[in-house]
């Protein structure tokens, strides 16, 4: 029996050539694609899948806040992160999110096809050169220090509402990104701003750059 898998990616020609590249092999049927990160959680509720290949930098909800919503909706599809970042903090968010295996794009298919079939038997995967610094930082025992944060306090969806204000979005703007109401997003910016030492949006928005949660919006909404 083949095992259904989504792919979510950003790139129209990137889903194509991951789709073709299965396609060949009777093993893996790709069951829906998406875009972004709350299409995924939509396409995923209708096609149930037991695998998902996600990409991290995605539009709206990115690839490790919808990791964190599919493992806590989905919990028979298992996912693995397929993207171009291979920094500690991304490949560390997206295990902690609950992400399986995690392989970089300049890897070969033939790899990504063996970390599909290792999650899919209920193993992990991570890149050698991803698993290889990882290791060196735990035995010097600099990777805790390293991955501390301001952000560490902020909830998963905290995080999605300060990465999309930071981006310049205004608050009504994220409740329809989120499907929430707009006092809840104005709740959830007082609540950041607590958590964070900071008075005004301006501050926040500064906090997330430095965290490198977002790169500065060439001209933040700072309305309500």
């Amino acid at each position: 029996m083949s095992l259904d898998i989504v792919v979510v990616d950003d790139h129209r020609v990137v889903r194509e050539g991951i789709r073709a590249i299965l396609a060949r092999d009777p093993e893996f049927r790709v069951v829906g694609e998406a875009d972004d990160g709350a299409e995924a959680l939509h396409v995923c509720q209708e096609t149930n899948p037991s695998l998902v290949l996600m990409d991290i930098s995605l539009p709206g909800v990115n690839g490790i806040e919808a990791t964190v919503q599919l493992v806590r909706h989905f919990p028979n599809a298992k996912v693995v992160i397929l993207s171009m970042c291979d920094d500690e903090r991304s490949v560390m968010g997206a295990i902690r999110a609950g992400a399986r295996g995690f392989v970089l794009k300049q890897a070969s298919f033939g790899e990504v096809l063996n970390a599909l079939r290792v999650v899919a038997r209920g193993g992990t995967y991570l890149s050698s050169s991803i698993s290889g610094r990882l290791v060196e930082r735990l035995q010097r025992g600099s990777l805790d220090a390293a991955e501390k944060s301001p952000l560490d306090s902020l909830s998963p969806r905290e995080l999605q509402v300060l990465r999309l204000v930071a981006e310049g979005k205004s608050s009504k703007e994220v409740a329809t990104i989120l499907k929430l109401e707009h006092s809840t997003i104005r709740s959830y910016r007082k609540t950041m701003m607590k958590k964070l030492g900071v008075s005004n949006l301006a501050g926040l928005i500064q906090v997330a750059v430095a965290a490198g949660v977002t790169t500065p919006p060439g001209t933040a909404k700072l309305s309500s």
